[in-house]
């Protein structure tokens, strides 16, 4: 499974908190079949201690899959890496990037790019429990740090401890002063010293992330060396246009996805969600973007937004919603 799930890292959607959830992460495959896509941070102290394995639940369509694992003891983070194994998630990573006040009084996060020594501590462990590839997302530093000096040194102690796959966050997290939103614009991107790293380590698979809006910039990244780029914002807002020629254009298969039929394919998915006791709009929140910048994108948006949540809303709902793009398109 590792070899595909390293071709898959080409190209990944970022996991980001209340966004890339199993409903959201499922509408994202229908649109692309290749790209690699991450859950939610999920702690591993909320899997261990709090037994809350629901957190782990997925569709079987979405592999392949990986499951982001925060955290910073080794030993609960190995149990929770064999819960996320047992599941059948196709790669567990570590989060040494979320620069959330939540995140550091847990001790995981971007903080750990302070302690080297305990990240390699903690990915030993979790290698330890299984044979799916576990990898490491960062930051280039954090603070008064000085990334091409912390950095070459962070990456050195992950390969000597046997990571062969990590997405490097291309900004510096500031952990006093900026909340974590802040932290996703205000710290300047520094893409020169993330192809400084792919030179330094050939030998590891590196992808880059953070600011990367659309494929062509993807590409650019890749032209520079990078094995892989990772999307997150622009993935979610606007999927299609990140996702729907993903196949053809990043990985050089497959036909492009064509929204409205995605939208089509969502309805059983939708319907077996509805019999299950959920709510339309949990799954079409995800969906608002589908058509953004395309004729009658607004009207989907806004009669999505004010009728999903309605008593009774369903597939019906969906399928009036997305009339206002066809007959825009018409």
């Amino acid at each position: 499974m590792s070899r595909s799930v390293e071709k898959a890292a080409r190209l990944s959607v970022a996991p980001m908190m209340d966004w890339t959830d199993r409903h959201c992460r499922y509408l994202h495959r229908l649109l692309s079949k290749e790209t690699l896509l991450y859950t939610e941070m999920v702690t591993a102290p909320a899997l261990v201690r709090g037994g809350a394995l629901h957190l782990l639940d997925y569709n079987v369509e979405e592999h392949p899959v990986a499951l982001q694992l925060g955290g910073s003891d080794p030993d609960e983070l190995a149990v929770a890496t064999k819960l996320g194994a047992e599941a059948g998630y196709d790669e567990i990573n570590l989060n040494v990037g979320c620069p959330s006040d939540r995140v550091q009084s847990g001790t995981f996060g971007a903080v750990l790019m302070k302690t080297p020594e305990l990240v390699a501590d903690c990915v030993c462990a979790m290698q330890e429990v299984t044979d799916v590839d576990v990898t490491v997302k960062c930051r280039i530093g954090v603070d008064d740090q000085e990334p091409k000096e912390v950095l070459p040194d962070f990456i050195s102690k992950m390969q000597g401890a046997g990571i062969k796959r990590i997405s490097i966050h291309a900004r510096k997290a500031w952990l006093q002063g900026l909340s974590p939103k802040e932290n996703r614009d205000i710290p300047p991107l520094d893409y020169p010293v993330v192809y400084q790293m792919k030179r330094d380590f050939p030998d590891l698979h590196l992808s880059i992330n953070g600011g990367v809006t659309t494929l062509a910039e993807a590409q650019t990244h890749l032209s520079e060396g990078m094995d892989g780029v990772m999307i997150g914002r622009a993935a979610y807002h606007n999927p299609t246009d990140v996702l729907s020629t993903a196949d053809r254009v990043i990985f050089g298969t497959g036909d492009d996805s064509d929204p409205v039929e995605v939208v089509h394919q969502m309805l059983p998915y939708i319907e077996a969600h509805l019999v299950q006791g959920g709510k339309l709009n949990q799954v079409t929140r995800h969906m608002l973007g589908l058509f953004a910048g395309k004729p009658g994108a607004r009207n989907w948006r806004r009669y999505l937004s004010e009728n999903a949540t309605k008593p009774g809303a369903g597939p019906e709902t969906v399928l009036t919603a997305v009339q206002h793009v066809t007959q825009a398109a018409a």
